[in-house]
């Protein structure tokens, strides 16, 4: 195979920048060969010489793909990536990987082994800020995780935006609010970053912001298995927001602000220093270091080419599926804590917070947003630029 022929399922917003992507080839060795939408208007906008599908079966059943991007409302994520890896295509798949982990247990059950490529479209893995910290962490150079702060604010929506789309901000449609759709990419991160917590309790403010039935607003506590403990606030509702990640290890402490990097390093290990100073109000000394990271990474467009990559050359994926599976556990973790008021353990129980979705999904639909939606213009920009989506 000297080149993948990709097809795209779900040609809105992201799924069209993404076919796009590879018209505009701005990805090597790869065909644009067809794509699917369930509405007609999306599909009318491709010229003649791609397929066009009105149903994901059919396209994948076509013979005309390699590989297939799910780029659909959250829930089709599962069944439509089943049936592609099933049918042996290799796929990528927008975050969230599914909406809960009961159905990213489901997905992953059905990937065939490392032949098979089965890539998640976490694009901020590729900002050179964030890659600059999982070195620092990676190399040893914060020590032990002590502590872990992320405020991620900046993610303020209007009621146009909720309006837009009958499926948003709906248990039916998205399967939850921020936590699912805005912040996927800092929840897979932060586990990229820390690892996973062994326990966490959230409290989430449903429609507190907005006439909405799902979280708007989260802040939730975490705990590590080496006693770390960690916090991480977020909300579409506030504005101006704040980004702000923070950890804290023995050695030092990194600040990640405005795509900038601060590094306040120890001397010594405050861990051995404490025990060993005689001093009543000692502290190591500190190199207060700025860490160069600018700019942005190759976003979708370096995921994508990795994807292919993958397949052509065996490369090693920037975000495996797997992983970005982690991120919905956390997401529903959050969720399932505030919605039982308590805190649950990690591995999450995701049989459980199933049960408790779906009697959600049960009675979604009855509260409505509080006005209609005007003409929508999608500029999806924006959402390579950290926050935004």
């Amino acid at each position: 195979m000297k080149n993948v022929r990709l097809g795209v399922v779900g040609v809105g917003a992201m799924g069209s920048f993404h076919a796009s992507s590879v018209m505009e080839q701005k990805v090597g060795r790869c065909e644009l060969t067809a794509v699917c939408d369930v509405n007609p208007a999306a599909l009318a906008k491709f010229d003649d010489k791609i397929l066009k599908f009105g149903k994901s079966g059919e396209l994948i059943r076509s013979g005309a793909c390699d590989a297939v991007l799910i780029a659909t409302p959250h829930y089709g994520h599962t069944t439509i990536g089943i049936d592609v890896l099933e049918q042996g295509l290799h796929l990528l798949v927008e975050k969230p990987v599914s909406v809960h982990k009961a159905d990213c247990d489901r997905l992953t059950a059905a990937h065939r082994g490392k032949r098979q490529v089965f890539a998640a479209m976490f694009n901020q893995r590729t900002d050179p800020h964030y890659r600059k910290v999982k070195q620092l962490i990676d190399s040893g150079q914060l020590g032990e995780l002590v502590r872990v702060s992320w405020i991620v604010t900046s993610w303020f929506r209007t009621d146009a935006y909720y309006a837009s789309g009958g499926w948003r901000a709906t248990w039916a449609g998205e399967g939850g609010g921020v936590l699912l759709n805005q912040c996927p990419h800092q929840l897979d991160l932060l586990q990229w970053l820390c690892g996973m917590p062994v326990k966490v309790c959230g409290f989430c403010g449903l429609g507190k912001r907005h006439s909405i039935e799902v979280e708007d607003e989260v802040t939730a506590y975490l705990e590590y298995a080496n006693g770390a403990t960690g916090v991480f606030v977020t909300s579409t509702g506030e504005a101006p927001g704040t980004n702000r990640l923070e950890i804290a290890g023995d050695l030092g402490k990194v600040v990640v602000e405005n795509n900038k990097i601060s590094f306040t390093r120890n001397e010594s290990s405050a861990r051995a220093f404490c025990r060993t100073a005689e001093g009543l109000f000692a502290s190591p000394d500190v190199w207060n270091v700025e860490i160069p990271a600018n700019g942005f990474g190759g976003q979708h467009v370096e995921v994508l080419q990795n994807f292919i990559n993958a397949i052509l050359d065996g490369a090693a994926l920037i975000a495996p599926a797997r992983e970005g599976a982690r991120s919905v556990e956390l997401a529903n973790a959050m969720l399932y804590s505030s919605l039982m008021g308590r805190a649950v353990d990690l591995p999450l129980d995701g049989r459980a917070y199933e049960r408790v979705l779906k009697k959600l999904v049960a009675i979604s639909g009855k509260k409505k947003i509080g006005r209609k939606a005007g003409p929508v213009t999608y500029d999806v920009s924006g959402s390579f630029r950290g926050t935004q989506k």
